[in-house]
């Protein structure tokens, strides 16, 4: 990591399960925020139970909890004990950020609406990541990424003609939900350095979808055209999509009229600049069709790889399909230190590589700092600092608190 953390010092109860607001917390924790998981007691996150490999599952420790709890620390409380709600309470006062993900109103039920959070704590930034809001007529409706991929129109868009609608191969809508928390709840810290004053955030993922199709939805809101699926055509521009070659896929792009003259000239198709149905970007999104006709009848000649090293140095953007394990072996991934191994709590094997930050800090790739904890591994580490005494801790332990 850099020298200085860009959070360092900017404490995080993170409250949430599962994906988006656990993603949230997970690029806090990169950029050097301390990250206390506050979890329930003997369950913890959902996602320790989930992922592709059964026995870290079995353990607590799903892959899918590993993904985006590294440099996290664990609490568990259970805040339906009064005791708990205490415990809680003074965790609250010595936060900078708490990040949650329940159901609206579920966190107020329980004695901690924003009036009673604000009292505990005037400057706190406070988030809370759900579906659809905490206003409105959906506020309580339950909510999982395949949901809010239908309900946006993610899925409306996604395959052909003949497939759509499809799910994207990721949780897409939790992953832009997490992101939309994280850039959020930093806009608020810089806020509160300048004025001293905390923030309620009110993330919906639904509303993150959508405005990350800003092009698509600007398509029918100012065009008035109804967005459809293309398949892996790209609606702007042609030759833009995934073509067969002699051997392999081939992404291009070529977006521009000088790419399109340059791709042209590498295939020794010249002719298709004169042609009328191509000579334009309109008339070539028109004939879509048929110019990958064309094109295809000349890559079929090479593989997708001669193909890449033919027009590299011409400006066309151009590059092979990828299998996740092939892309994570790319020389460029490699040099950039996007994968960072971590050890496993104590006692747990390991160890496991997980992804960092995608944003390089003074000139350093950023990775998680610590493993990811075991269920409730600093719980009472943090209680001592909260000033709760081993005899009090052991008390709260006995009577199912912690």
């Amino acid at each position: 990591m850099s020298a200085v953390p860009l959070l360092d010092g900017v404490r995080v109860l993170d409250l949430t399960n599962v994906l988006a607001g656990p993603f949230a917390g997970y690029q806090l924790a990169l950029m050097g925020a301390d990250v206390v998981k506050v979890e329930v007691p003997g369950t913890g996150d959902l996602a320790r139970a989930l992922g592709a490999d059964p026995d870290l599952s079995a353990r607590g420790l799903g892959v899918s909890f590993l993904a985006q709890n590294a440099a996290k620390r664990s609490v568990t409380v259970d805040l339906k004990h009064e005791r708990g709600r205490e415990v809680f309470a003074r965790l609250v006062a010595s936060a900078d950020v708490l990040l949650e993900n329940f159901r609206p109103g579920v966190l107020a039920r329980l004695g901690f609406g924003w009036e009673r959070l604000r009292a505990l704590r005037p400057e706190l930034v406070y988030c809370a990541v759900s579906g659809f809001g905490q206003t409105g007529p959906m506020r309580d409706l339950p909510a999982y990424d395949q949901i809010v991929q239908g309900l946006s129109g993610v899925m409306s868009t996604t395959g052909t003609p003949d497939t759509a609608p499809l799910r994207t191969g990721f949780p897409v809508c939790d992953t832009l939900g997490g992101f939309a928390a994280a850039f959020a709840v930093a806009a608020a810290l810089v806020r509160r350095e300048r004025t001293g004053e905390g923030a309620h955030l009110d993330v919906s993922m639904l509303e993150s979808a959508l405005v990350a199709m800003g092009w698509v939805v600007s398509d029918y809101t100012v065009a008035g055209q109804v967005p459809v699926p293309m398949g892996n055509e790209n609606r702007t521009a042609a030759p833009s999509g995934t073509f067969r070659t002699g051997d392999g896929l081939l992404n291009i792009a070529a977006n521009k009229q000088e790419q399109f003259a340059a791709l042209v000239r590498v295939l020794a198709r010249e002719d298709l600049l004169a042609d009328p149905r191509f000579a334009t970007r309109e008339e070539r999104k028109r004939h879509r069709d048929e110019l990958r006709a064309e094109l295809e009848r000349e890559l079929a000649g090479r593989s997708a790889d001669a193909w890449v090293a033919a027009l590299a140095g011409t400006g066309v953007p151009v590059a092979r399909v990828l299998t996740v394990p092939e892309a994570l072996d790319l020389d460029q991934v490699r040099h950039r230190g996007l994968l960072h191994e971590v050890a496993l709590p104590a006692g747990e094997g390991g160890p496991v590589r997980v992804l960092g930050s995608a944003v390089h800090v003074d000139g350093a790739a950023v990775g998680p700092a610590a493993p990811p904890p075991a269920l409730g591994e600093h719980t009472r580490t943090e209680l001592r600092g909260l000033g709760y005494t081993d005899t009090e801790i052991d008390e709260l332990y006995e009577e199912g608190v912690l």
